[in-house]
């Protein structure tokens, strides 16, 4: 399995409209369900920080989440950018597999 975790801070106020869009049957997760490859998304809020979300994205190998990113790259691009407001900061964490 090929995992992908991202942190976010929410815009203020925009809370809600964030877990809708992120949350594991969002805008987000609706976007790579296209992809037989994708097997879902967590939307993880901070028991210490209640502003602070981790989204886990994962795919059964990075070959297969690299090729929907080419395949898909416009479009992928353009939904970043649509749900770019909701979120006051955005960071990649890491990238993980299972080992063998």
């Amino acid at each position: 399995m090929f995992v992908i975790l991202w942190e976010f801070l929410p815009a203020p106020g925009r809370e809600a409209e964030f877990e809708r869009a992120y949350g594991h049957d969002g805008d987000w997760a609706r976007f790579f369900q296209r992809d037989p490859s994708y097997l879902g998304t967590d939307l993880l809020r901070d028991t210490r920080d209640p502003r602070r979300f981790i989204t886990v994205d994962r795919w059964t190998d990075q070959a297969s989440f690299d090729a929907f990113a080419e395949r898909h790259a416009k479009a992928y691009r353009e939904l970043d950018e649509r749900l770019a407001p909701l979120s006051a900061a955005e960071t990649r964490i890491a990238s993980f597999t299972t080992p063998a």
